[in-house]
């Protein structure tokens, strides 16, 4: 088993990336967040999952462990493979799936590529008692599942995105805003003043 990579990368192409290793050179599929904290580094760690189908053997990498830890949740659900889940934390970061299965939130699930009402149900009925007890390394995403989060700060995550920011972005902007009050339009000029 192969859990963890440090090399150079030699080729990117989203979601593809080429890591040579010792002079081995390793081909991994990564989430589009991962290749947003990879920036222009030329060495790089990724914490890896080797999964083996009767046709095919694949390596995923990413960034953080974290990332790998919900890569690893999201195939355990019955009619998830790695390609979905791929595009799940693709299309969200950790704060925001964690936010939306804490608040059964099934249409920005649904909004991801692969993935319709039924699924994205069914992802939050089997993820929900799961991701409240795992322990992932950074504690901000435990507070978000345990605290009474804002229901409209996902909309505004959603609008903040559509306006060109990348989710960790819209993510850190909403994050500073501490009144649970606001409505949708009230988080997004207080996070774009914040900016």
């Amino acid at each position: 088993m192969i859990a963890r990579l440090t090399g150079k990368i030699l080729e990117k192409n989203p979601p593809e990336i080429l890591i040579e290793v010792a002079g081995i050179g390793y081909e991994l599929l990564c989430p589009m967040s991962s290749f947003y904290t990879m920036a222009d580094d030329d060495h790089i760690t990724l914490h890896t999952h080797f999964h083996v189908k009767e046709d095919a053997q694949t390596l995923y990498g990413f960034v953080s462990k974290d990332e790998k830890i919900l890569f690893k949740e999201l195939i355990r659900v019955n009619g998830i493979g790695p390609k979905v889940a791929l595009a799940i934390l693709s299309h969200l970061t950790i704060t925001l799936l964690m936010n939306a299965v804490a608040n059964e939130d099934d249409a920005l699930l649904a909004k991801t590529p692969g993935i319709g009402k039924k699924t994205a149900k069914k992802l939050i009925l089997e993820l929900k008692t799961r991701l409240e007890k795992l322990e992932l390394s950074q504690s901000a995403y435990q507070q978000t599942i345990t605290s009474n989060v804002n229901p409209n700060s996902l909309k505004a995550s959603q609008a903040l995105q559509s306006l060109g920011f990348k989710p960790k972005e819209a993510d850190k902007m909403l994050s500073a805003i501490h009144d649970e009050s606001l409505s949708t339009e009230a988080l997004i000029r207080q996070a774009l003043q914040n900016k």
